[in-house]
């Protein structure tokens, strides 16, 4: 078998040491005398062992076996053996209670700045130029559930590479009203992404999909529409990849975050980006009670909504359901996070190093924030739940803001966000908007 070194000389082990050129000798002898012109202390191995290499090359000398060398793979789960050693490098020194900046105000800005310089997408201030499609339906687009609310196509630039259309719902009566911010989930489900919340109009093809999705994830309710009808203004938008932003594919997501990295830019940076860009759209709405929006998702969504919160002085308040776990508790052979593919809409690559998902979440304290789990989702494991709560609870205590954190954890419930749940989040955001 060919190790790639060359075979020994006759007379020679492979273990020998190579005989010493001249240039060997030299370089050796010059270290030593380099190192003892500096007033190194004892000599070091290489300087007592200079006599001896002189003779080397007539002198017979006893062989010296060499070190074994270690050898290093990929485990399950794609992680490289050595992965334990990684996390253990990974200290989140930048964490409120860690960093040495002991002003908060002062280290929210020092962490928002670490965050956003991570996320490899510049800020945006392109103008909005909204365009409100009013549909077919009357002078003031679909009224819906009995003239509860009304249905707005909105077209607007969340930054200067490209249009994009979303949902808008609007309570009827006087405003301005309290909004919500509707950030859709991954799901590995590409069709729809502004529909899995809110219902379509005008799209029976879209309308089965989304119902279907209704029934699998929200008990057969489009959370959208239902905030809606409790009296909140609701913004729903694809992020890119979903709906009319989309499709792609499930086995096509690595190669997007790829094709984003070799551009200088990034996937989940761009989502970033977008979402805040869109709290602030928003709070710029005449309609809209701007001290009274908060951000509002699940599984990616909830990531996306913690996120945003963070990086958002437009939001106010966040309820996040299913996604929120401590790095190092995640990174385990076995979960979905080590598949890759959905994993590049939430990576911000070298933030582990400074920050862990809680730290960036903490951010947004002292603001009103819930963050629900399922026992039963095996996405998140439960220690990785428990450190991160943990953390949570620590920053909003050290701001003496406690009662504004909810975290909860539902024993009987998966990956999901259910009737119960969503009316539960519903009277907490009635209580603090």
């Amino acid at each position: 078998m060919n190790s790639g070194t060359e075979p020994a000389p006759p007379g020679r082990s492979p273990q020998d040491p190579p005989p010493l050129g001249r240039r060997s000798f030299v370089a050796g002898a010059g270290a030593a005398a380099l190192l003892g012109a500096t007033g190194a202390g004892a000599p070091t191995a290489h300087a007592a062992q200079a006599p001896a290499l002189a003779t080397q090359a007539t002198a017979p000398t006893t062989p010296v076996a060499a070190p074994a060398a270690q050898v290093t793979g990929i485990v399950e789960g794609n992680l490289p053996d050595f992965h334990p050693l990684l996390k253990d490098e990974l200290r989140f020194p930048l964490a409120w209670g860690t960093s040495p900046v002991r002003d908060f105000r002062a280290w929210r800005r020092a962490a928002r700045a670490k965050v956003e310089e991570h996320l490899l997408v510049e800020r945006d201030h392109t103008p909005y130029e909204p365009v409100f499609d009013v549909g077919d339906r009357g002078d003031r687009g679909d009224r819906a559930e009995a003239d509860a609310y009304t249905r707005e196509s909105v077209t607007l630039s969340l930054t200067r590479y490209e249009r994009v259309r979303g949902s808008l719902l609007t309570p009827h009566g006087t405003g301005p009203f309290p909004a919500v911010l509707l950030l859709h989930d991954h799901g590995a489900k590409f069709d729809i992404g502004k529909e899995k919340l809110v219902r379509p109009w005008n799209d029976d093809t879209r309308l089965a999909s989304a119902q279907a999705w209704a029934d699998r994830c929200f008990g057969g309710r489009f959370v959208g529409d239902e905030l809606a009808r409790r009296g909140y203004v609701v913004l729903a938008l694809d992020a890119l990849g979903w709906g009319d932003r989309g499709p792609v594919t499930y086995e096509q997501q690595q190669a997007l975050a790829s094709n984003f990295f070799n551009l200088g830019s990034s996937l989940a940076g761009l989502m970033a980006r977008e979402d805040v860009r869109a709290a602030g759209f928003l709070a710029g709405l005449d309609r809209v009670d701007r001290r009274r929006i908060a951000a509002v998702g699940f599984s990616m969504g909830a990531f996306r909504a913690w996120q945003t919160a963070a990086l958002s002085d437009d939001i106010a308040a966040a309820a996040s359901v299913c996604w929120m776990t401590g790095l190092k508790e995640v990174m385990v052979p076995g979960n979905n996070i080590l598949r890759g593919q959905s994993s590049y809409c939430m990576l911000h690559p070298g933030l582990a190093r400074h920050l862990d998902f809680p730290d960036v979440a903490s951010i947004a304290a002292p603001k009103p924030s819930l963050f629900f789990h399922g026992a039963l989702d095996t996405l998140f494991p439960a220690q990785g739940v428990r450190v991160a709560h943990e953390k949570l609870h620590a920053v909003w205590r050290s701001r003496r803001a406690g009662e504004h954190l909810h975290t909860k954890v539902w024993p009987e419930l998966g990956h999901v966000f259910t009737v119960p749940q969503q009316d539960e989040v519903f009277g907490w955001l009635d209580a603090v908007l």
